[in-house]
């Protein structure tokens, strides 16, 4: 996948949350979501920060919060949001078609996209749409990288996962079926729906996100 087709991937996701987030109510925006922690908004948040992200900048904050990446995400947030979450999603759609990144493989700007993406919608039952190619791109990022870089290798040792909308196939051993977006959440350690994940090994991967 090349950067170009990869930056339009984000760019679209981007876009399509901007235009699901445009009509919720105050109770809708102060949901919890899967991140511990976090609520609609403070997640919105987050990917605004994340698009706005600069090499320098991440270093920068890395630093000023001795290296650890849970207070610089909780620093990023009190940047970004505003006392009115509609004026955080408005600063959303003024980053839509930003490049910028931290210093990290671009198939890290797929994951935030998409996982976070997910957060937020399942948080208030709205259903995303995601082009399955793109899930799977981050989602082989993901099962490659370890817990200490953001990603889920250890969740998925012993595990064979199977895409059922895409070619993604990996690993050995009991085997997890579903969409890419299902795998992409699990091995990303979020929860998933009864039934999204098949298999004699899908049990143990659900366990492995705890």
């Amino acid at each position: 996948m090349g950067n170009e087709m990869l930056w339009a991937a984000v760019h679209a996701e981007r876009t399509a949350l901007a235009r699901d987030l445009d009509s919720l109510s105050d109770q809708q925006w102060s949901a919890p979501t899967a991140c511990p922690g976090w609520d609609v908004h403070d997640v919105l948040a987050h990917l605004v920060d994340s698009a706005k992200t600069t090499r320098i900048g991440f270093v920068l904050d890395m630093l000023a919060c001795r290296f650890d990446f849970d207070k610089a995400n909780e620093r990023g947030i009190r940047r970004e949001r505003r006392a009115d979450p509609r004026e955080t999603l408005a600063s959303l759609s003024g980053v839509i078609n930003r490049t910028t990144t931290p210093p990290a493989p671009l198939a890290t700007r797929l994951v935030e996209a998409f996982v976070h993406g997910e957060d937020i919608r399942r948080a208030i039952g709205l259903h995303g749409s995601y082009p399955a190619e793109h899930v799977a791109t981050a989602l082989r990022y993901q099962v490659r990288t370890s817990f200490a870089w953001g990603g889920g290798r250890e969740r998925c040792e012993r595990l064979r996962l199977v895409a059922s909308d895409s070619d993604f196939v990996v690993g050995d051993g009991s085997q997890v079926c579903g969409t890419s977006i299902a795998l992409l959440l699990a091995v990303s350690g979020r929860p998933v729906k009864d039934g999204e994940l098949t298999g004699d090994g899908a049990g143990a991967l659900m366990e492995a996100r705890r």
